[in-house]
């Protein structure tokens, strides 16, 4: 059964992150003080009540006040994802946003190997 479950919990986990790059995008990245905003990933908990975001930010350096926009917009943007899921979800699950720093770590080595 729990592959079962995994599967759902996939399938859910790239819907929401269609969705959620669709919403983000539709914003513009003024509402994101011109940062470019990508939902890069989502994982999903077993029982889909909660979806965690990974997006990525590009420049870096407006990371934090991204973060910080997403997370005041929070309830917002889960209500405009509710409106996009309704007919697949029971339930519109919370959403939480974490940073995806692996392009810095990326660029980091790159530096390392410019070097």
């Amino acid at each position: 059964m729990a592959e079962n479950e995994n599967t759902r919990q996939l399938k859910v986990a790239r819907e929401i992150q269609r969705d959620m790059a669709e919403i983000i995008r539709s914003k513009g990245m003024a509402a994101y003080g011109e940062a470019m905003v990508t939902v890069s990933g989502v994982k999903m908990s077993p029982d889909l009540s909660l979806a965690k975001v990974y997006v990525s930010i590009f420049p870096s350096s407006k990371a934090e006040a991204v973060m910080a926009t997403l997370e005041e917009d929070n309830r917002r943007l889960r209500g405009e994802l509710g409106r996009l899921v309704a007919k697949q979800l029971r339930i519109v699950p919370e959403l939480a946003f974490y940073l995806d720093d692996s392009l810095d770590y990326v660029e980091h080595i790159d530096e390392l190997l410019k070097k």
